[in-house]
């Protein structure tokens, strides 16, 4: 017997993703799901579909479960992050401030900023430490993460690889990004053999002074108007390389994200908006 399903749409930055409270729905099958409500024209449409429920662990308010469009499970989503502190408080699940979210990559704080009508218009989130590591071995390396050398379909990228609990790399073009053919390298780069768990990509080049242009090739979702956990990398990558500070602003398709890499404990402070699509009922 199908039964109905209450989502809500949201987006952070333009990277769109379909919310389901399982307190009170239950999806058995959230990746065969994830791809069929996932799909433009005859589904919801969206980058995928995060789970939002209670935590496995006592330190932890709540917990995030975020499924690519092609069922694929992901670790972290920084965007996704933020619109599940939205939900959470604007529906009125929660008062706290911060929440406490476990996420596959471990327990992320989400700080909320509201507006003059007690909503939640930005979210700051500690992604934690980012962590250099060896994507051949994706386990941490000695050393820097810099100047990894990837050829694909004849042309050599050199990248920073990072993992913000999901892998990263980080490559800053001389070509105009605008431009750039995405989709071509993006797809060949993700399964490139250096790569054993796939990976995102992120193109970016320098607007001014700590700005970057970035567009992004998701694992799993291939191009999206944004990705946080990326943004991220990137201030990583090019404060790694002498292109910024520790704060960097990240201009990326569907908004811009604020990166923080705090000297003090090393952790990213990433800092955006979170926004309330529409609301819905489809059967399951």
């Amino acid at each position: 017997m199908k039964r109905t399903i209450h989502f809500t749409k949201m987006h952070g930055a333009g990277n769109d993703y379909i919310y389901v409270n399982t307190l009170l729905y239950n999806i058995p099958d959230p990746s065969a799901v994830s791809i069929e409500w996932s799909k433009p024209h005859f589904g919801i449409g969206s980058d995928g579909l995060i789970l939002i429920g209670a935590p496995t662990r006592p330190d932890a308010d709540f917990s995030m479960r975020i499924f690519n469009n092609d069922g694929s499970e992901a670790m972290m989503c920084g965007n996704g992050t933020r619109c599940v502190a939205k939900f959470l408080h604007d529906k009125g699940v929660t008062d706290k401030n911060p929440i406490r979210l476990e996420t596959l990559s471990g327990i992320k704080v989400l700080q909320l900023h509201l507006d003059g009508e007690n909503k939640v218009d930005a979210v700051t989130v500690d992604m934690g430490e980012p962590i250099l590591r060896d994507p051949k071995q994706f386990t941490p390396g000695n050393g820097n993460a810099t100047d990894f050398e990837v050829t694909v379909d004849g042309r050599t990228f050199v990248g920073t690889f990072v993992s913000m609990g999901n892998p990263h790399f980080v490559i800053f073009l001389h070509d105009d990004v605008e431009q750039f053919p995405l989709a071509h390298y993006g797809a060949l780069l993700e399964h490139a053999d250096i790569f054993p768990q796939r990976c995102n990509i992120e193109f970016a080049q320098v607007v001014d002074e700590d700005t970057f242009r970035m567009r992004v090739w998701e694992r799993g979702s291939g191009i999206t108007l944004a990705c946080g956990t990326g943004a991220c990398a990137t201030a990583v990558a090019a404060h790694l390389t002498g292109r910024a500070g520790r704060m960097s602003n990240i201009q990326m398709d569907g908004g811009t994200l604020q990166i923080h890499w705090n000297e003090a404990d090393n952790h990213i402070l990433m800092t955006g908006p979170a926004a309330i699509t529409f609301e819905g009922e489809i059967s399951l």
